[in-house]
């Protein structure tokens, strides 16, 4: 079943207006979720607010908005006071800037959204998609909806447009905070690590092969449950001790992928890799062949 729209958009092209319509490109209701439950009667829980204070529950019509602009002290806004503070939702994603795709980190990137063209809008839509993929740029725009200002990415996927909410710079914490060593690995356990790469390494992204094994374990269990039979609680597996050697490491996952495929199990195996696993073989079997002619003769 096709998805449903969840808003109207125009997209500003300099003097082209894209009419087109927001899908939703995820689908977090999959996860699986639980509810608080009264351990002792089964029934589920409800959300209340405590004051601080005065240590009772305090009713919805009685809860106002603050913020924090010192220990313990609040500046408090009214409903109508937010609402004046709302960005206006004109629906218009306003191209600012053509940037090349491949500079944009992912780290920016935040929730995504599927565009579509909508009403008078397709051949308007396939030129800014084509324009897109053929100069290898995404569009930096600016979008206004739900009160709020959103920095969005419009880049193209195949023929079609996504809408890549982004964060603000200041969203993004400096990857230079991040405390490191400076230990320097050696020429060799760079070629051993290339090495490890190139062995488990695929042509294309292909996301079908995977799929959430906890989550289907968590369902399994459910449907345990609901059957009325006890699940089994293993015991948690030993840790592995830990490897000090990087070289000793680094030859051993080697050798370990080399007995296992390079590929995620029920994929098609890559053509090149195939190819090049097939020429190995090929001496290998003529030696083994070799060796039981030997031994028939000798037993003649």
């Amino acid at each position: 079943m096709a998805p449903r729209s969840i808003a109207t958009g125009t997209i500003s092209f300099g003097l082209v207006s894209i009419p087109v319509r927001l899908y939703p490109a995820t689908q977090p209701s999959s996860s699986v979720s639980f509810n608080l439950l009264h351990a002792k009667c089964g029934s589920r829980l409800r959300q209340q607010y405590v004051c601080a204070r005065e240590g009772g529950v305090v009713e919805r019509d009685d809860m106002v908005k603050g913020y924090e602009f010192a220990k313990d002290r609040y500046v408090t806004f009214t409903p109508e006071e937010l609402k004046a503070l709302d960005e206006l939702a004109t629906q218009t994603i306003d191209i600012a800037e053509f940037v090349p795709a491949a500079q944009v980190d992912p780290i920016y990137f935040d929730r995504a959204y599927y565009l579509g063209a909508d009403k008078g809008g397709a051949k308007a839509y396939r030129l800014l998609a084509r324009a897109l993929a053929q100069s290898g740029k995404a569009a930096l725009a600016r979008y206004a909806a739900r009160g709020k200002q959103y920095l969005v990415l419009i880049r193209p996927l195949g023929d079609r447009l996504v809408m890549q909410q982004l964060l603000y710079a200041d969203e993004v914490r400096p990857v230079e905070e991040i405390p490191i060593e400076d230990a320097q690995p050696k020429e060799s356990e760079v070629q051993l690590a290339l090495q490890l790469i190139e062995q488990t390494a695929s042509t294309q992204f292909r996301p079908e092969q995977y799929e959430d094994a906890v989550k289907q374990r968590v369902l399994a269990a459910i449907e345990q449950k609901v059957q009325g039979e006890e699940i089994r609680v293993s015991a948690p597996a030993e840790p592995a001790a830990q490897v000090i050697d990087l070289m000793d490491a680094l030859k051993a996952s080697l050798a370990a992928a080399e007995q296992r495929p390079s590929r995620a199990p029920g994929a098609a195996p890559e053509p090149e890799q195939e190819q090049e696993r097939a020429a190995q073989r090929k001496p290998a079997k003529r030696a083994r062949a070799s060796e039981e002619r030997a031994k028939a003769s000798s037993r003649k």
